[in-house]
């Protein structure tokens, strides 16, 4: 009589023939594993020193940090190359003296030395709902202060707007809420809607934006103490400013901002870390800095039956490391380039994914201006390329503070910063920056202007994914070849955001674990 065959030895047959990949895959049929890595921070199995495995992890920003911080906790054998001379990615806060490393036009920040004047030229804010990155902060140690997002003290500036003039945005968002407000309630009318909603509803109905748009008796909008007082003697009766031209309002394009506040990643409560941004790099490097080497340069990848070798440039030096698995974080149109041997089909997947062009100029102040004008934290905007100003809520009432003199996200004018100098963008800048702030050239001492797409070993920001790209190359990208994942934001429903470069090393470090899980049933019982 035949034996039976069991699936332990079945599992240990698939894996003589193809490896912990073949085991992995083999048990997930036979109903051995669960179907998908769990979205949340995986519980990776420690590893005994028989059975450690070995993890090559490509780029050391803040998916690459995740990953070696998780790995080695557990018993792997990890190291980290990375390209530039500092890790973080795109986590990047510059200080007096530090370099910014633009392909052909390097530049060195002369900020004073003060840890307060600094400028998160990469991402800047925390939303309450990133709690992967918020446990890790919770984890590490980072100090985490409110960021002021919206503030209604701020300015909205457009040049086909009130003379051109910047009107406080809370002037602008209250005008246009009881203009619309206005309109709407006198539209309503009983026999417009079905027959079963009361005169009584109707006329609460009409009353809600009646206090919406903070309407007169009679439903018309005359100004409200929302927009902000014309004097503010608070000895003396209140006098209402005079509203904008509602024709005005309502062609300026400024008008997509009064929603910005209210966005899933933009509503409060949004936190930073004190400090800057890179305070979350430096929690992550006190735990594996001494497993990441920088300055090293990879030219080529070799997928192997059961390894991944990287060949790459260390100090002038070619150097060769293999490993049993790698997280690779290179970003997609940069890895295309490189010397490999990937499927066809997933080369021509990496190479489709566009780029974002985003740039940011940080700027020194002489005298923080914008605390005389009440503005403390918060975003001011204009419809000129500069698109926003940003103010420092740390430093209150100190001399100096830096702000954000431009954050530009339209690629078209991304392309036009990229052909700039530096000293032309400054002076972009200012000449802008003067419409929202008329004495604002001569408030600026220095400023280090950063164009994503130009910094060396990035030349791009956040991967640009529309939904016929995702439909075609985002499950193959995602999923491993061979012991090789691609990891980083672009990786992630959602780029550009630190989050989303942990969710994506989650994944893979969860697809990991179950596949070494797998190869420790070839172990006999």
């Amino acid at each position: 009589m035949t034996q039976p065959f069991s699936r332990r030895a079945f599992l240990q047959l698939a894996g003589a023939l193809g490896g912990s990949a073949a085991v992995y895959r083999t048990a997930y049929g036979l109903g051995l594993m669960p179907a998908g890595a769990s979205p949340g921070r995986p519980d990776l199995a420690p590893l005994s020193k028989a059975g450690r495995k070995s993890v090559l992890i490509l780029g050391a920003g803040i998916g690459g940090l995740t990953a070696a911080y998780e790995l080695s906790r557990k018993g792997y054998d990890v190291q980290v190359l990375e390209a530039s001379h500092r890790a973080g990615g795109r986590n990047l806060t510059i200080r007096s003296g530090d370099l910014v490393d633009e392909v052909g036009r390097p530049q060195v920040c002369r900020f004073d030395r003060d840890p307060d004047l600094y400028f998160n030229a990469g991402p800047a804010r925390i939303p309450g709902h990133h709690t992967a990155l918020l446990g890790y902060c919770r984890e590490l140690g980072i100090e985490l202060a409110p960021f002021i997002n919206e503030n209604r003290n701020a300015w909205v500036q457009d040049d086909s707007t009130n003379g051109g003039k910047p009107l406080r945005n809370r002037e602008y968002a209250t005008d246009t809420r009881g203009f619309v407000a206005e309109l709407v309630s006198k539209s309503i009318h009983p026999a417009q809607f079905d027959a079963d909603l009361s005169p009584e509803d109707v006329a609460r109905l009409r009353e809600f934006f009646r206090q919406f748009g903070e309407l007169d008796a009679d439903f018309r909008y005359k100004g409200s103490s929302r927009a902000g007082l014309a004097t503010h003697d608070y000895t003396s009766p209140s006098e209402l400013k005079v509203p904008a031209s509602f024709k005005d309002l309502l062609h300026s394009p400024i008008m997509s901002t009064l929603n910005f506040g209210d966005s899933y990643d933009q509503s409060a409560m949004l936190m930073e870390p004190v400090g800057g941004m890179d305070r979350i790099v430096a929690g992550f490097m006190a735990k594996v800095g001494r497993l990441v080497r920088t300055h090293a340069v990879v030219e080529k990848i070799t997928l192997k039956d059961r390894s991944v070798e990287v060949v790459y440039r260390h100090n002038g030096r070619t150097q060769v490391a293999t490993a049993d698995y790698c997280l690779n974080s290179i970003p997609s149109h940069l890895l295309a380039g490189l010397e490999h041997n990937f499927p066809a089909d997933y080369a021509t997947g990496l190479a489709a994914i566009p780029r974002g062009k985003l740039s940011k100029i940080g700027l020194q102040s002489r005298t923080r201006f914008w605390e005389r004008e009440g503005i403390y934290g918060g975003i001011s905007w204009t419809m000129q390329d500069i698109t926003q100003i940003w103010y420092p809520a740390h430093g209150i009432h100190r001399q100096k503070g830096v702000v954000l003199g431009l954050y530009n996200f339209n690629d078209a004018v991304g392309e036009k910063l990229g052909r700039l100098t530096h000293e032309q963008r400054m002076e972009l800048a200012l000449s802008q920056g003067e419409k929202v702030h008329p004495d604002y050239r001569s408030q600026i001492e220095s400023g280090v202007s950063v164009v994503w797409h130009r910094m060396n070993h990035m030349l791009g920001c956040s991967a640009r994914w529309s939904e016929g790209l995702r439909k075609q190359w985002y499950a193959r990208l995602q999923a491993p070849v061979g012991n090789h994942y691609l990891v980083g934001d672009q990786m992630s429903y959602h780029p550009g955001w630190q989050e989303g470069a942990i969710h994506s090393a989650f994944h893979a470090l969860a697809d990991i674990d179950q596949r070494v899980r797998a190869s420790q049933a070839q172990v006999p019982a």
